[in-house]
């Protein structure tokens, strides 16, 4: 170094969240792009959701660093998270060799996903939570236990208690909303580390 105070740039990451219309995919894409802005970090998203409201497929593309464009590339995606297991075999394609990948699977399937892929029943943590609809937390919990964030050696831009502290200002209002939901990420990370 020269002593001057040089800016270091800002870690890289594209992922892509895939799942159909209700799953919250565009919440768990805001949540992660407040916690990057809240980190300071540039973000960029784009959502495809015409037929979210009809249970129809849901993506979006989450880039956080310096980039020029929103969308991921086939093959360059750091990471997948995907709330519906039957979009995995569709979107897979964006991973980079490689990528990671979490998905809410139903256990015991024949082709459960392996190696960096890693799954999770995220719908039946939740329905035995009494909390079905906050799948889309859970999954983001495990993610943040098993993955890690890059700032502790892991995987992750981001940290859990940087999505913590997204959740809490998102729904800050809504204290049994925030608590719930506050819950669902707790109860993914005790089954990330599993």
């Amino acid at each position: 170094m020269n002593g001057k105070n040089e800016a270091m740039p800002f870690p890289r990451q594209q992922i892509v969240l895939s799942g159909l219309g209700g799953q919250g995919v565009l919440f768990v894409s805001r949540l992660l792009a407040e916690a990057a802005i809240r980190k300071g970090e540039p973000v960029l998203t784009s959502e495809t959701h015409g037929m979210a409201q009809r249970g129809g497929v849901v993506v979006s593309h989450l880039k956080v660093g310096g980039f020029a464009s929103p969308l991921v590339r086939a093959g360059q995606a750091d990471g997948l998270f995907v709330l519906s297991e039957e979009n995995f075999p569709h979107h897979r394609a964006f991973l980079r060799p490689a990528g990671w990948a979490v998905v809410n699977a139903r256990p015991g399937r024949k082709d459960e996903p392996r190696g960096a892929i890693h799954a999770i029943d995220a719908d039946g943590l939740a329905l035995s939570a009494g909390n079905g609809p906050a799948a889309n937390l859970v999954l983001l919990g495990f993610a943040l236990s098993r993955l890690g964030a890059r700032d502790e050696g892991g995987l992750l831009f981001c940290t859990a208690e940087g999505v913590r502290e997204a959740l809490a200002e998102r729904l800050g209002e809504k204290g049994s909303l925030l608590q719930a939901s506050l819950d669902a990420v707790a109860l993914g990370m005790l089954h990330g580390k599993r």
